[in-house]
């Protein structure tokens, strides 16, 4: 558990962060014809946030592939942490309907 203290491990957790926003911002910019803030609120009142969320959480994958394959797995461990995390985000979204 010492890879928790790496500083790669907070960049990862960054990075996986930072690419799932990124998703969902392009997602809602391209799939709707309305403002960001707005579509987001009617993806939340729709309960269709979650899966907007996950879409976009999809774009970790290769990036935790290719963390592996470069021996970075204290980065890799980052991107996991921050899927887990945003797992219980669309959970308690999903939940709150």
């Amino acid at each position: 558990m010492e890879f928790i203290k790496d500083k790669f491990f907070l960049w990862g957790i960054f990075a996986g962060l930072f690419w799932t926003g990124f998703g969902v911002i392009i997602l809602v910019y391209f799939l709707s014809d309305d403002s960001i803030e707005r579509s987001l609120q009617f993806l939340y009142d729709q309960n269709r946030l979650g899966g907007v969320i996950s879409l976009a959480a999809l774009i970790n994958l290769p990036i935790f592939f290719l963390a592996l394959r470069k021996n970075k797995f204290s980065f890799a461990a980052g991107i996991v942490a921050i899927s887990l995390v945003v797992v219980l985000l669309i959970v308690f979204l999903k939940i709150n309907t």
